[in-house]
C-alpha cells in the first residue's frame, strides 16, 4: 500500500492577496511573545512569588507556542492550554497574595484570547466548542478546588475566550462561503462556455449531416434509377450500381443514428436546403432594412456546401452583432475566393464603422455574448482561420479563410 503524502498546513492568511495581510499573523504573533514572554516572568516571579526557573519554564510554555499557532493553532492550543492549568496549580500550592488574581494572571489571559482567535480562523465548529468546553470546564474545576477566597477570573476567561472562538468562527464561515461564491461563479462561467460551444458543434454537426445527407440520397436515387436510365447495361455494372444504392442507404442510417443524439426531442430535421453563398445576399438586405447601411460584395464561385454553409452562418453572426452593438454603422460585406501557396481559399470579410450615435442600451438583454465562440469554432472544424476585433476608430472586423481545396491554411 503506497501513503497518501498529506500537505503541511498553511499559515493563517496565507491565501490573501496583499502580503501585508499574510504577514499579519506572525507579526501578531511575534508582538505578543516578545511582550508577553518578560511580562509573565517578572509576575510570575516578583508578585506570586515562584521561583525564577519555574517562573521561566511556565512564561516559556505559554507564551513561545503563539507562534506555533499561526500554522497549527490546536498543537498549540494543547500546550497553552496545559501550561496555564499547571501554572494555576503551581500557583496554589505555592501560596501567593489573596489579593492576586488566580487562576491567570492578565498576561496569561492576553495570551490565551490570541490564541482563541487562532483557532476561530482555523478549525471547525465542533472543534471550537470542544476548545470552549474544554476551558470552561477547568475553570470550573479550579475554582472547586480552591482552599482559600482569591480573586478569580476563570468567569472573565470563560466569557473572553467564548466571544473570541464566535466571532473568529463567523468570520472564518464567511470567508469560506464569499470564497465558495466566487469558486462557483468561475466554474459557471467556464461550464456556459463550454455549453455554448457544444450547442454551436452539434449544430454545425446537424447543418453538415444535412449537407451530406442530401448528397447520400442523390447518390441513392442516381444508383437506383440507373438501371432505367440507362439502356444495355451489362448484369455486373447493373449488381454494381445496386451494390452502391446499398451502401449509400446503410451509411446514411449510419449517419443519422450517429447524429440523432444532437437533435433534441423538440427540434426536428430541417427539410429546407441549407443557405450558402448565394443567400448572403438576403442577410445584406435584411440588414438593411434593420437601418444598417451594408455594402455586399459577392461572390460567384462554385465552393462546396459546407463551406458555404459556413461563409453564411459567419456573415449572419457579425451583421447581427452590428445591429446589436452598432446600430447605424456603415458595414461592408465582403466574400471573394482566391490561390495561393495554401491552396484555394474563401474570403470572408464584415468589418463596421463605429456607429453614428453610441446605443442609449443594447437592442437585446438576453444575449450569451458567445456569438465569437460559435465563429471560431466553427472556422476551427472547417480547417480554416478567423481574425476578429475591434478597430481602432470603434468598429469591429470580421475576416475569416476557408479552404476550398481539403487542406489546412499555411
Amino acid at each position: 500500500m503506497t501513503s497518501v503524502e498529506q500537505e503541511p498546513p498553511r499559515a493563517l492568511l496565507a491565501g490573501a492577496s496583499r502580503r501585508w495581510v499574510r504577514l499579519l499573523p506572525w507579526g501578531a504573533a511575534f508582538v505578543l511573545c516578545v511582550a508577553l514572554l518578560p511580562t509573565t516572568i517578572r509576575v510570575l516571579s516578583v508578585d506570586y512569588g515562584l521561583n525564577g526557573g519555574i517562573a521561566s519554564a511556565l512564561a516559556v510554555a505559554q507564551t513561545a507556542p503563539l507562534l506555533l499557532a499561526v500554522v497549527r493553532p490546536l498543537q498549540a492550543w494543547y500546550v497553552i492550554f496545559a501550561a496555564d492549568v499547571a501554572g494555576a496549580l503551581v500557583l496554589l500550592a505555592g501560596g501567593f497574595d489573596e489579593r492576586r488574581l488566580w487562576p491567570f494572571p492578565p498576561m496569561e489571559i492576553v495570551g490565551y484570547v490570541g490564541l482563541c482567535l487562532a483557532l476561530g480562523l482555523r478549525e471547525r465548529r465542533r472543534t471550537l466548542l470542544l476548545v470552549w468546553l474544554a476551558t470552561a470546564g477547568a475553570n470550573a474545576g479550579l475554582e472547586f478546588i480552591a482552599s482559600h477566597g482569591t480573586s478569580g477570573n476563570s468567569t472573565l476567561l470563560t466569557v473572553l475566550s467564548g466571544v473570541t472562538l464566535l466571532l473568529a468562527g463567523a468570520l472564518r464561515e464567511r470567508y469560506d462561503a464569499q470564497r465558495r461564491l466566487a469558486e462557483q461563479e468561475t466554474i459557471s462561467e467556464a461550464e456556459r462556455g463550454r455549453r455554448t460551444l457544444l450547442e454551436e458543434r452539434a449544430r454545425i454537426a446537424r447543418e453538415l449531416h444535412d449537407v451530406v445527407a442530401h448528397h447520400m440520397s442523390v447518390i441513392t436515387v442516381q444508383a437506383d434509377t440507373a438501371a432505367y436510365r440507362l439502356d444495355g447495361l451489362p448484369p455486373d455494372v447493373q449488381k454494381e450500381f445496386t451494390s452502391i444504392a446499398a451502401t449509400a442507404r446503410e451509411s446514411l442510417g449510419e449517419m443519422r443514428r450517429l447524429l440523432g443524439v444532437l437533435r433534441n426531442e423538440e427540434a426536428h430535421g430541417e427539410l429546407a436546403p441549407q443557405p450558402g453563398l448565394t443567400r448572403i445576399g438576403q442577410l445584406a438586405e435584411a440588414t438593411v432594412r434593420a437601418g444598417v447601411p451594408v455594402e455586399f460584395t459577392p461572390c460567384d464561385a462554385d465552393v462546396p456546401e459546407a463551406v458555404g454553409l459556413s461563409a453564411y452562418r459567419i456573415v449572419q453572426e457579425a451583421l447581427a452583432n452590428v445591429v446589436r452593438h452598432a446600430p447605424g454603422a456603415p458595414t461592408q460585406v465582403l466574400v471573394s475566393d482566391s490561390v495561393s501557396e495554401g491552396g484555394a481559399r474563401l474570403t470572408v470579410l464584415v468589418v463596421n464603422g463605429p456607429p453614428p450615435e453610441p446605443p442609449a442600451a443594447p437592442l437585446e438583454e438576453g444575449g450569451t455574448g458567445h456569438g465569437l465562440v460559435g465563429m471560431r469554432e466553427r472556422v476551427r472544424l472547417a480547417g480554416g482561420t478567423l481574425d476578429a476585433g475591434p478597430l481602432p476608430d470603434g468598429g469591429f472586423r470580421v475576416a475569416a479563410q476557408l479552404p476550398l481545396n481539403g487542406k489546412d491554411l499555411t
